[in-house]
């Protein structure tokens, strides 16, 4: 169900990742006014543009850039690249303490797995993102909604808090009783549209390729195989659902790993495509697609990193 609960009282939230997804809830929460918000960041900032669908707004916003200067708060909202928890894990050792709630907005389907380590047992929320973000400048963000539900987390008592939370912003957060299911059909859709346009180096208008449509629903289809072994209850036609999705997304858009590719940075890689291939071994389903998407991204991430370096 999908849920409009009333305002909490007035919470302290930190937004750790302040990217495209990080910024645009840190921005839109600081708009609402019903919570303290304060950035983590790597630079010093004190507002923040976000550029939405109707229209732009500024707002100013506290931010710390050393974790040494943070303390617990009530809310994280952790949005980091998946590969850069650890990194970021220094924190989640200061904002948080068992009396915290940590929603993760992050790709994959291991969120508590990845993040529990950091958290001083704090409560965790996998949440999944449902709007496409652009980090423009350090300060400035824009989005675009992609679903009718901008976020989807379990429904439990930790997920309903988090709608709670939302409802400070325009963002509808739909609640489900099968999050398995839901949190693979969005993985499903990271299986194709994040290998495909960051390999291409074009963005979604590459799906409109009748030869790139082939492919992505061969690569649904292993996908999809694996994905029922790890109890998703997919329908028949799943692939074929998954790929619309992703051709409605709208030519102009991208994702990350796009992003993180033309500016040379690594990407996520063993959270999606690697997440399936690893799932497949698991339960013994070979994944000779997503293998070979697996083995070419971790050969551009890996070089980037070292570049980096």
């Amino acid at each position: 169900m999908s849920l409009t609960p009333a305002a909490p009282q007035r919470l302290s939230i930190a937004v750790v990742g302040l990217g495209g997804i990080g910024g645009t809830a840190a921005g839109l929460l600081a708009r609402g006014g019903r919570h303290d918000v304060t950035a983590c960041v790597r630079a010093p900032l004190t507002r923040l543009t976000v550029e939405g669908p109707d229209g732009a707004f500024e707002v100013p916003l506290k931010a710390l850039t050393d974790p040494t200067d943070a303390q617990p708060v009530d809310w994280v909202l952790f949005c980091t690249k998946t590969h850069e928890t650890a990194s970021a894990g220094p924190w989640l050792q200061r904002l948080c303490t068992p009396a915290t709630k940590v929603a993760a907005l992050q790709n994959g389907i291991d969120h508590v797995e990845r993040i529990s380590p950091y958290a001083n047992g704090a409560g965790i929320v996998p949440a999944l993102v449902y709007y496409n973000g652009e980090r423009l400048a350090p300060d400035r963000v824009r989005y675009k909604p992609v679903s009718a539900n901008e976020l989807v987390v379990p429904d439990d008592d930790n997920g309903r808090a988090f709608a709670a939370l939302m409802s400070a912003t325009p963002f509808h957060v739909l609640a489900s009783a099968d999050f398995v299911t839901l949190k693979w059909r969005k993985l499903l859709v990271n299986a194709v549209a994040n290998p495909i346009t960051a390999l291409t180096l074009q963005r979604f208008v590459v799906f409109e390729r009748s030869d790139i449509q082939d492919l992505s629903i061969a690569i649904l289809d292993e996908a999809g195989r694996v994905a029922r072994a790890d109890g998703a209850r997919l329908r028949d036609d799943e692939s074929q659902r998954v790929l619309a999705t992703v051709r409605g997304f709208g030519v102009d858009l991208s994702t990350s790993t796009y992003f993180d590719r033309l500016a040379g940075k690594p990407f996520e890689v063993e959270s999606l495509t690697g997440a399936i291939v690893a799932a497949g071994k698991r339960h013994g389903i070979a994944t000779p697609l997503n293998g070979m998407l697996l083995t070419l991204l971790r050969a551009i991430s890996e070089q980037n990193a070292r570049s980096q370096s």
